[in-house]
């Protein structure tokens, strides 16, 4: 006999997670994850797409054109628009999920009230046009201090999520009250949220993973084998808790899913576009064919001129780190860089 297929667990919504007032910047592959884990908890989302192209093709067919194309979503929970100061000024939670390179073109546009609204990021890059982490951009040109910002880290492929995999996500803010909130709108059969205080600990190490990644590629693609990816990896965490104690020291445990975890699954899964422009590079792509070959952005490149920037002035000596960075920034041979790596790494 066939076993029935047990039903799957509902949780019990409060009326302030089903009314929320969230919004969505973002049309990728990330944020078309998020607006469907917010979808299966709450009455309406607002969606800020990059133009009305984009915005027409999901009015009419119910699915994003060109990322997690077999998503499909319920309409009549959607409000799209491309108009930024209307996301904002309908929500109270705008979740901020464009790659680091657009943000500050998005956000410039920004001209209506932001008082009392949480700003999250899932972001994980360097904001090139300012060179600095997105927490610090928005403190410093939209003073939007950290009470009111989040951060959305953990190993979660979107990939995975538009197929209902089990995934974990962090979310690091500082108010109890706010965390409630993300982790109820956020949470499902198939996604759990953690929640941390670690706003710019998880930021730092969510940027840092894919540099990481890129190199783990880099390795793959040079023909290294599991074993001294493993090793690489082993080194990477603990130059991420360097890096992390020399920039913002805080009681933290880097072997957490947020850390450990994401760089693990971002290291090592193909779904990793990081490790994808790694791996074109360790196999004899220049650096600018490679990112042209790619049809979506690895941030792990643009991060990594900022973190190397960073350790620079703060005298840190990341071997890794520095390895990428010349790689990608002053043209030398991955070939010889990783062999000279391999000296550095125990």
């Amino acid at each position: 006999m066939l076993k029935k297929a047990k039903p799957k667990m509902t949780k019990k919504l409060t009326k302030a997670t089903k009314n929320a007032r969230v919004g969505v910047l973002g049309s990728g592959s990330f944020a078309t994850a998020i607006v469907k884990m917010l979808l299966e908890n709450c009455k309406t989302v607002q969606w800020c797409v990059r133009n009305e192209f984009v915005k027409g093709a999901i009015e009419q067919r119910g699915h994003n054109p060109t990322y997690l194309t077999t998503v499909a979503f319920n309409l009549k929970k959607l409000n799209i628009t491309t108009d930024i100061n209307e996301l904002v000024s309908n929500c109270d939670v705008i979740i901020l999920a464009v790659p680091s390179i657009y943000l500050a073109e998005s956000m410039e546009k920004l001209t209506c009230e932001l008082e009392g609204k949480l700003f999250c990021s899932a972001i994980k890059g360097i904001v090139p046009k300012h060179n600095d982490i997105v927490a610090h951009y928005l403190r410093d040109n939209f003073k939007i201090g950290f009470k009111n910002q989040a951060v959305i880290a953990g190993p979660c492929h979107a990939e995975e999520v538009a197929m209902e995999r089990l995934s974990y996500l962090t979310v690091a803010v500082a108010e109890d009250e706010d965390a409630k909130v993300l982790q109820e709108i956020l949470s499902s059969c198939y996604i759990k949220v953690n929640t941390s205080r670690d706003i710019l600990g998880n930021e730092y190490s969510a940027i840092l993973k894919n540099i990481y990644a890129i190199g783990a590629g880099i390795a793959s693609g040079l023909g290294y084998g599991d074993n001294f990816i493993a090793v690489y990896v082993s080194n990477a965490i603990r130059e991420m808790e360097a890096f992390l104690q020399a920039i913002y020291p805080e009681p933290r445990d880097v072997n957490d899913s947020a850390y450990l975890g994401d760089l693990i699954v971002t290291a090592y899964s193909l779904f990793s576009r990081n490790r994808n422009l790694g791996n074109l590079i360790g196999k004899g792509y220049t650096v600018k064919s490679a990112i042209q070959s790619m049809s979506m952005v690895a941030e792990g490149y643009y991060a990594t001129n900022g973190i190397y920037s960073i350790c620079k002035d703060k005298k840190l000596k990341l071997p890794i780190v520095n390895t990428i960075y010349e790689i990608l920034y002053e043209g030398k041979n991955a070939e010889k860089q990783f062999a000279k790596l391999t000296e550095k790494l125990t």
